[in-house]
């Protein structure tokens, strides 16, 4: 099961926004998935549940999982398709010059912090 590394990733990376904007918690993570990514969104959620306990600053913060559909281009007719319902061989032309134009993405679109946490490089000063 590789959810459980791609989950000390994401949680890897979002310790380093923290520390580079000087949070000390993150409440909420989007990620985009693919459909065909081979990330399995029901294991990374288990995962994430059980990984930010260890991690304070995404400690109760949520996961929120977009998929994105997986599309294929035909080379011959021009036209796209959902890749899982028809896989390689183009539905509209039966052609096998394809190729998958989105669906295996994995990526951290958006982070959120809780309302009252600092952002950024702000330095405290005494008056």
């Amino acid at each position: 099961m590789h959810e459980l590394g791609v989950t000390f990733k994401v949680i890897e990376n979002l310790e380093a926004v923290a520390k580079e904007n000087h949070l000390e918690h993150i409440s909420r993570c989007t990620l985009r998935l693919g459909e065909v990514s081979t990330v399995i969104p029901k294991l990374l959620l288990d995962c994430w549940d059980w990984a930010i306990k260890k991690h304070p600053v995404v400690a109760d913060c949520e996961l929120v999982v977009e998929q994105i559909p997986a599309l294929t281009y035909c080379e011959d007719c021009g036209k796209t398709y959902s890749t899982v319902q028809s896989g390689k061989i183009c539905p509209h032309c039966g052609s096998e010059h394809t190729y998958l134009v989105q669906g295996q993405e994995f990526m951290i679109k958006e982070i959120e912090v809780p309302d009252d946490a600092p952002v950024g490089n702000e330095e405290q000063t005494e008056e």
